[in-house]
């Protein structure tokens, strides 16, 4: 496939596709997005519900200056961390953008680990999320630190309306409504109101839709990245980063942007709550159990590219063999 296609190429003879690109968080996505920039007319829409705020850099690999310079994301730095940004939100923007970069002529690429917000984009907006067991744990765990009348407390200064019908200590519906608001950024009793708004097939009728994943053979491989970047965000300046945003005083661990992974690890630490080490191990912890969901929506996701990082013998793939591997499945679903 020769770089930025010619016009005879399927690409250019028909409207531009869109390219979703997923995984797992540290699997390498944002590297293969922008080496596939740099062979086809693509421009990248980010799909992390973290890099949506601004002043959260470091802990969520937002792409460097430098990268952003030279492969421009949209939806990125678009949300201020007190002012929570939801599913429905990113369908709304990824839609408008999608349609802006296919006025185009270009490739709209979605890249990133948050699933639900493919899933958003793809069938439409479901009236609750589904249960998520890890997350589910993480609340249960709460509320034996904490009691439920406190989680009732946190629910009433997010969703008054959902709190206000549940008793203190009704532990089931009160454990529901912060899952459903965690997972999806919008309250229970917003969800309540609103009506899927397309058939489920809508974006597919509409657009034709590549979708690939980088993946690992090897967890062990993931996991030493992780631990990786883990640190290498501490070296960076990431609790700097964090102080920055406790001092702020308008900002709470009820927040979906405090509550992100790394960051309620680094905030817990911040306010006492733990030790570094402390933090630095739950941190690295959630990132696994993240990246284990992310592999779990992605086992089960149907027509998907897969292009691996190692192979199943333990050898590391460079990024131009991913790339050219992406680049080839490309071509074979527009042909």
């Amino acid at each position: 496939m020769s770089s930025g296609m010619s016009s005879n190429t399927p690409l250019s003879s028909r409207r531009p596709p869109v390219v979703f690109l997923m995984g797992p968080t540290a699997v390498g996505k944002t590297a293969v997005a922008m080496a596939l920039r740099e062979q086809l007319p693509l421009d990248l829409i980010s799909v992390d519900s973290t890099q949506v705020y601004r002043g959260l850099d470091i802990g969520s690999a937002k792409p460097s200056a430098e990268d952003l310079a030279r492969a421009p994301h949209r939806l990125i730095d678009i949300r201020d961390p007190a002012s929570p940004y939801s599913a429905a939100d990113f369908r709304r923007d990824a839609s408008l953008a999608i349609a802006d970069i296919q006025g185009r002529g270009r490739i709209p690429c979605l890249v990133g680990g948050t699933m639900l917000y493919f899933k958003v984009l793809l069938h439409g907006l479901a009236e609750l999320p589904g249960a998520d067991p890890a997350l589910r744990a993480e609340i249960e765990a709460e509320a034996k630190r904490e009691g439920w009348p406190e989680l009732h407390r946190r629910l009433a200064t997010v969703d008054p309306e959902t709190a206000a019908r549940l008793h203190p200590n009704h532990s089931q519906r009160i454990l529901r409504a912060l899952e459903v608001y965690r997972l999806s950024g919008e309250t229970m009793s917003a969800l309540q109101k609103q009506q899927i708004n397309e058939p489920g097939d809508a974006f597919d009728r509409c657009h034709r839709v590549i979708q690939l994943a980088v993946l690992p053979h090897n967890r062990t491989l993931l996991h030493e990245r992780i631990a990786a970047r883990f640190d290498a965000m501490l070296q960076a300046g990431f609790e700097q980063e964090v102080r920055a945003l406790f001092a702020r005083g308008d900002l709470s661990p009820d927040l979906p942007a405090i509550r992100a992974v790394g960051y309620r690890q680094m905030w817990d630490y911040l306010a006492g709550h733990c030790s570094r080490e402390e933090m630095i191990d739950r941190g690295v912890a959630a990132t696994r159990q993240l990246a284990k969901r992310q592999l779990t929506w992605l086992r089960n996701w149907t027509g998907l590219g897969r292009l691996y990082i190692d192979t199943p013998q333990g050898r590391e793939i460079n990024i131009v063999e991913i790339r050219d591997r992406a680049l080839n499945y490309i071509e074979r679903m527009t042909i």
